[in-house]
């Protein structure tokens, strides 16, 4: 009875549009006072906050905000796009490829999604719009190369994972790598596959010297020293993730000062930034532990492992129904939330079934890159719409034949999970 009332005044929160930390708080709070009266509630929330802040780990969440900060102010994103329309802008729709590796690319520099759908939409919209691009087929692109930052190191969502699930947040981090180039390659081919189907959607690009190309990759150096000083470090074990994060920030720093970028104003609003985003993110840890300590009292994770484990059927099943139930959150509730709201509940479960929990990580997070593009809430879909001014319908139709690409890339990760799995097994 008392999960229930606890379910439902979360729901009812979250149905009338409260932030998500306040609902798990509050219904969190509000379940440990029925479970257990004043003292436990009292106790509770005297050591939550203390307990929740005192993690080591939780540093490469601001580290890794500001390094995507001064990456903006320093404008490497655009050089980067600049540089992979240089070498394939040629080809039919290669601008909108372009975007794709673009999107790769800052991934590899930034843990924003959102951070890099707007970088994406200011400037390579435009660019494919000028050329006579299909306009939905430029908004879906963009939407869509913007949540491989969720995915490709360095990564918020998976630093999350790790902490919540108590897992070495590296092994999380480069197990995302070759996950992000299949998704990047997927963007490249299904764009192919929509320009075979309609050629007028895209046009053939202009002819570039080889001399135009090779002075483009000079302009990408300070995103592959970005690249090599997070993934590299980690990767060889050189740095932990945290020491990666600091070293991150610094070089970034340093980029967008090389660029004659880094004024104090521009770092005093990169500093501030990354320090309201880290509070938010702070914030919705806070209410996700109250709400899980009334969980773990009250031995429903427990109880619900003991009954799936009693079920007759194949684990496959059931990691689709998980699967499943992820994708239909996404269409309703912020990626971030979804992760702190469930992995506490679900990853025992899918641990007893046999499966990897770094496995696991990387395929919810890949599977919450669907929720940032899929109506209603669609994140992504709305950054690129606010600074293109383009309708929310047609960006939303441009985008859909990513999202069924994206379902055949989970399913390909959830049958070999070799292509996760055997990089992080390689490291030092």
């Amino acid at each position: 009875m008392i999960i229930s009332i606890v379910i439902g005044i979360l729901i009812l929160m979250l149905v009338f549009g409260l932030p998500v930390a306040l609902a798990m708080g509050v219904s969190g709070a509000v379940g440990l006072y029925l479970f257990g009266g004043e003292p436990v509630l009292t106790g509770i929330l005297k050591t939550s906050p203390v307990s929740t802040a005192n993690s080591y780990e939780l540093i490469t969440i601001p580290m890794f905000i500001l390094m995507a900060e001064f990456v903006i102010i320093s404008g490497v994103a655009n050089d980067l796009f600049r540089a992979a329309t240089t070498w394939v802008g040629r080809l039919r729709g290669g601008v909108a490829m372009a975007t794709a590796i673009a999107g790769a690319g800052f991934g590899a520099i930034s843990g924003s999604s959102t951070a890099a759908a707007a970088t994406l939409a200011s400037t390579s919209i435009p660019a494919m719009l000028k050329e006579g691009y299909e306009p939905k087929l430029a908004g879906g692109v963009v939407a869509i190369s913007g949540t491989l930052s969720m995915l490709i190191p360095p990564s918020i969502a998976l630093i999350l994972y790790g902490i919540i699930a108590d897992i070495p947040v590296s092994a999380l981090l480069i197990g995302g790598v070759l996950p992000g180039l299949l998704v990047t390659a997927t963007i490249i081919l299904t764009i192919a596959v929509l320009i075979w189907l309609n050629p007028a959607a895209a046009p053939v690009g202009r002819r570039y010297s080889y001399r135009e190309k090779f002075d483009s990759v000079k302009r990408v150096g300070p995103v592959v020293l970005l690249f090599f000083a997070v993934t590299g470090t980690i990767y060889s074990g050189i740095a932990t993730p945290t020491e990666a994060s600091a070293l991150g920030a610094f070089c970034a720093m340093l980029i967008a000062a090389w660029e004659r970028k880094l004024t104090l104003r521009n770092t005093w609003s990169s500093v501030r930034s990354a320090a309201q985003t880290s509070a938010m993110i702070l914030f919705i840890i806070l209410g996700a532990h109250i709400f899980g300590y009334f969980f773990t009292l009250t031995r429903v994770t427990n109880d619900l492992t003991a009954w799936v484990g009693d079920l007759e059927t194949s684990r496959w099943v059931i990691i689709a129904v998980i699967l499943l139930g992820y994708l239909i959150l996404g269409f309703f509730m912020d990626q971030i939330a979804i992760l702190i709201l469930t992995v506490p509940i679900v990853l025992p479960l899918v641990m007893q079934l046999g499966f990897d929990p770094v496995w696991f990580g990387v395929l919810v997070v890949v599977t919450a890159e669907v929720g940032m593009v899929t109506p209603p809430l669609g994140l992504n879909v709305f950054v690129v719409a606010r600074y293109t001014n383009r309708p929310l319908g047609e960006l939303f139709s441009g985008v859909m034949p990513h999202v069924w690409a994206h379902l055949i890339v989970i399913a390909l990760l959830t049958i070999f999970p070799s292509i996760i799995l055997w990089l992080p097994s390689t490291m030092q």
